[in-house]
């Protein structure tokens, strides 16, 4: 399948890590698995997720503020609880919470009327299934252990050595398909965002079929690498990679410590953090997918609502330089990330702190038409010292005067006489 275009060109996503273990803030579906908190205790969380102030459309809406287009919702973590009326499974929030209510619906609904691409979580694994510990990753004898007493200890995730059951695995697969294809279905979901795919190999999982699957219902549906070799994109995680993956791809990033609700992590990103951590990666290519933890009622904390229209109001400013842009520079020609325009021949100059004197670039061929600075319009002066044969001189940028800096990141756009041309060689011997 060809890549939808909408996700290259949509550069902020929220991602939405709700569930039951919003209730005491544990970590989500983890925190039985590694035994900090007894199964028994963490399953009673079900008794209090009430959802009680859930609004949708004030998702929708503060999505829309934050300059994102699309978001993805955890449906069903490692736990195995679903968060809307399966008919696979008896694990859900309609039957046994007191929410009671399918809650995808009013968010695919609200997502829409925002006009934003509608995503769905969904976990390979199910730490609850009765048929899910059945078999084992043929691999599992040289993992570091992730569970006290040593991953065979651990009744979730894989059966004993010997004990292995592949018809209890082959009707664990069945459950997962009838639910992927009940969101397929139901929802229409424009992405998948699947986890969990560590645990066993691809073809444990037949992800060749689920993809099929996936795609007879709807074959516009963008798949993450947790797919494996049936993804669309990678999913790098909670660091900036040095050098961009090869295709499309997300970096997945919490505004706090937490991927879900946790009542004492206030380790919250700043919105100039947030800022640099959003041009770095379209920069780059990518795209943010930034998550948010809501408390167990359905409310968003209100330091991660504030982070999210802070960052919506500077990629507001500075929307020329993030929608419909490309990768920029490569590192070692400006101090900073930078976008360039689709028809190559703007260049957006990301500066972080304030310019002293210049802002320069290296090894540009191209002359330049005219430099301003976005958000204001300020236009600004600019020159190019030495060169020599091949080798193109420093165009050098005169810094933005003080009322034209932004307080998170100042762009200047730059206008070339033709699409960009780059020098990249090591110059005279």
């Amino acid at each position: 399948m060809t890549m939808q275009p909408w996700f290259t060109d949509a550069k902020l996503g929220i991602f939405i890590h709700w569930g039951i273990y919003a209730v005491d803030g544990v970590p989500e579906s983890w925190s039985f698995y590694w035994g900090e908190v007894p199964h028994d205790q963490y399953m009673k969380q079900l008794d209090r997720f009430t959802a009680s102030a859930y609004d949708p459309r004030a998702w929708a809406e503060l999505f829309a503020r934050a300059g994102a287009r699309y978001a993805v919702l955890t449906s069903r973590h490692h736990d195995g609880v679903a968060l809307w009326d399966t008919a696979h499974g008896d694990l859900n929030v309609v039957r046994h919470t007191p929410a009671g209510r399918d809650l995808i619906a009013g968010y695919v609904d609200a997502l829409r009327e925002q006009g934003l691409k509608v995503g769905l979580y969904y976990s390979h694994s199910d730490w609850n299934h009765p048929d899910y510990a059945s078999v084992r990753h043929p691999g599992i004898d040289e993992w570091p252990d992730t569970y006290p007493g040593g991953n065979d200890a651990n009744p979730y995730s894989h059966a004993e050595a010997g004990k292995e059951d592949p018809a209890a695995w082959t009707r664990f697969l069945a459950y997962r398909d009838a639910q992927v294809g009940e969101l397929v279905h139901r929802f229409r979901p424009d992405l998948l965002w699947f986890d969990g795919e560590w645990e066993r190999t691809e073809e444990q999982w037949r992800t060749g079929e689920l993809a099929e699957l996936i795609r007879a219902g709807n074959p516009e549906t963008v798949l993450n690498a947790r797919m494996l070799s049936h993804g669309d994109y990678a999913t790098p995680e909670q660091g900036i990679p040095l050098q961009a993956p090869e295709g499309p791809w997300e970096l997945c990033l919490t505004v706090n410590d937490s991927w879900g609700f946790q009542h004492q992590d206030h380790n919250h990103k700043s919105v100039r953090q947030l800022v640099r951590y959003f041009a770095e990666t379209i920069g780059m290519g990518g795209n943010l997918l930034l998550d948010v933890g809501p408390r167990e009622d359905g409310t968003i904390p209100a330091e991660q609502v504030e982070r999210l229209e802070a960052l919506g109001a500077w990629i507001g400013r500075h929307s020329e330089a993030v929608y419909g842009t490309v990768a920029g520079l490569p590192a070692g020609h400006h101090y900073g990330p930078s976008t360039l325009s689709a028809d190559r021949r703007t260049l957006y100059l990301v500066c972080f702190d304030v310019p002293r004197e210049s802002v320069s670039v290296r090894g540009l061929r191209n002359r330049v038409a005219r430099v301003t600075v976005l958000g204001t319009g300020a236009e600004l002066g600019h020159h190019v010292t030495g060169g020599l044969d091949a080798v193109p001189g420093v165009t050098w940028i005169d810094a933005p005067a003080e009322a034209d800096l932004d307080p998170y990141a100042t762009v200047l756009a730059v206008e070339l006489d033709g699409e960009l041309d780059l020098y990249r060689g090591t110059g005279r011997d």
